[in-house]
């Protein structure tokens, strides 16, 4: 890597001090060990990436990039020091990759991981409708709806997708996520009694991704600090958006709909347990992550949609929204 000027100093570790040159290897072994000693657990590769963020190529392609001087490492001493500070990588750099898509993320909405993207590979292997009906409750940032909706255009397939989230700022993101994209959006809060039953017995496959985490969990610097906690803590338990979340399968799934829900990777039998006690699916099974953690759970709905009065058919929330039709 080309050899360029350098006058910075990050703490105690010199930079290339006033004087003398510095490589881009250089810096970027530096900014690794920083980050390391702040406790950043992927400091090799967050050091690459935040360098070719600046240099506005990808990590393969930094040796052939030369630095135009102190500008360029007066800038990645920046964006290093925040790094170090626990801020987001994805914060810094503006975006994530997620399955085929690459979204817009920032500050106020949660940053996709890496272990939803197990739901992403699990639901684009099902068989659907020509034209199917998916709906991604709490959307975010629209990861699942937006990395769906592409998937299938990959494969020139349609699909009317709805994605619901009650968080305006993450809204923001996922407008701009879907653009270009046959994403609808809706400001919606999912633990509200009968939203939308113009869906009811009308959609073929649901995902979600909702805030499961119990609320006494402790959580990451990059996590507790800079994800907005109405998307991260899902109550006591972790199973309060869950639970209202399958309510809503159970209500808005045709026979035969399939659903995906994520989860705490210490509540997996329970979710698998609420989805069962429902008697609304069948096929009810835990699945892991990427990284072999128990994360999601995936059903099928069953028979006919129950009447109001049906026997262990119906949960009150949906008996109510039937009454009123």
């Amino acid at each position: 890597m080309t050899s360029a000027p350098a006058t910075m100093r990050w703490g105690n570790l010199p930079l290339a001090g006033e004087s003398g040159t510095m490589t881009l290897r250089q810096a970027i072994d530096l900014a690794a060990a920083l980050l390391a000693e702040a406790g950043v657990d992927s400091a090799r590769c967050d050091a690459e990436q935040l360098a070719a963020h600046l240099a506005g190529t990808d990590r393969g392609r930094l040796p052939l990039f030369e630095p135009p001087g102190d500008e360029f490492f007066g800038r990645y001493r920046d964006i290093v020091t925040a790094r170090a500070r626990r801020v987001p990588l994805q914060h810094l750099i503006g975006t994530v990759s997620f399955g085929p898509v690459v979204l817009h993320v920032g500050p106020g909405v949660f940053v996709p991981r890496p272990e939803t993207e197990a739901i992403l590979g699990w639901a684009t292997a099902q068989s659907l409708p020509a034209r199917p009906l998916i709906v991604d409750a709490c959307t975010g940032s629209g990861a699942l709806a937006v990395a769906l909706a592409q998937h299938r255009a990959n494969l020139g397939l349609k699909a009317r997708i709805i994605g619901i989230d009650d968080s305006d700022c993450a809204l923001d993101y996922a407008r701009r996520n879907a653009a270009g994209t046959p994403v609808e959006l809706v400001r919606a809060d999912v633990t509200t009694p009968c939203l939308l039953p113009e869906l009811d017995g009308q959609v073929d496959l649901m995902v979600s991704n909702p805030p499961y985490i119990p609320d006494a969990a402790v959580l990451e610097p990059e996590v507790a600090q800079h994800d907005p906690h109405h998307a991260l803590f899902g109550g006591p338990d972790g199973m309060t958006v869950i639970s209202a979340v399958v309510g809503l399968a159970g209500r808005w799934l045709r026979p035969g709909g399939l659903f995906a829900v994520e989860h705490d990777d210490t509540t997996s039998s329970s979710t698998v347990d609420l989805v069962s006690s429902t008697k609304l699916f069948v096929d009810v099974q835990a699945r892991k992550d990427l990284a072999g953690r128990p994360r999601f759970v995936t059903a099928m709905r069953w028979g006919h949609l129950p009447l109001a009065g049906e026997n262990g058919a119906i949960d009150p929330r949906q008996r109510r929204c039937r009454a009123k039709r």
